[in-house]
């Protein structure tokens, strides 16, 4: 005869059960929540490009310009910094334009020639001209880009992914205090926005 009691099972209570699937339920829902939003953004991104800016503060449009020593940061992972000119000997100023690719792939900052690379008065991937951002022109001052072709020669060359190259600029305005806008337009196969700094000779 057996004399061993016969081994039990303890059954969770029903309601214990309840609670730990609405628990596992809510996880479940949490993280599909998460995901979606994610997805959205990555959507709503790649419906418009890349090449919006996205930093806190001044938007970095024409309107609204970024100030010395600020960043234009892309969505996809270029940033542009613009130092503050300093002073140098004969009226001269002198900052620097420095582009940093973290994006996943090379970009050229200057373009594929000299023409399109730099401009004082036009369109191209780097512009430093007189004025405000919303000027269109001015007659009251002006300025001398004193070291264009060296700004080109450093902008020519691709960036490549992870690297960072600072480009030195030097002008020479007609007089002291005068406004000065810095145009970066990156060139891109889709899209990127042009971004404007503002800044003070003086």
């Amino acid at each position: 005869m057996d004399t061993n009691p016969a081994p039990t099972t303890t059954e969770a209570a029903p309601g214990t059960r309840w609670v730990g699937g609405c628990a596992i339920a809510a996880i479940i829902l949490l993280a599909l929540v998460a995901y979606g939003a994610y997805a959205l953004e990555n959507l709503e991104k790649g419906i418009d490009g890349y090449g919006q800016m996205e930093q806190a503060g001044p938007s970095g449009h024409v309107s609204d310009p970024l100030g010395p020593g600020a960043t234009a940061q892309f969505e996809d992972g270029l940033k542009i910094t613009v130092s503050p000119p300093r002073a140098e000997a004969g009226g001269a100023y002198a900052f620097s334009v420095t582009y940093e690719n973290g994006t996943d792939s090379a970009v050229r900052p200057g373009g594929r020639s000299r023409e399109d690379s730099v401009s004082d008065i036009g369109q191209a991937a780097l512009v430093v001209r007189p004025g405000k951002s919303h000027d269109d022109y001015v007659s009251d001052y002006d300025l001398d880009w004193l070291n264009e072709e060296a700004s080109a020669a450093a902008l020519l060359p691709p960036l490549a992914e992870g690297e960072k190259r600072t480009v030195p600029v030097r002008i020479k305005p007609t007089r002291a205090g005068i406004p000065v806008t810095v145009e970066v337009a990156v060139p891109d196969a889709g899209y990127r926005e042009t971004a404007y700094f503002q800044l003070t000779a003086g």
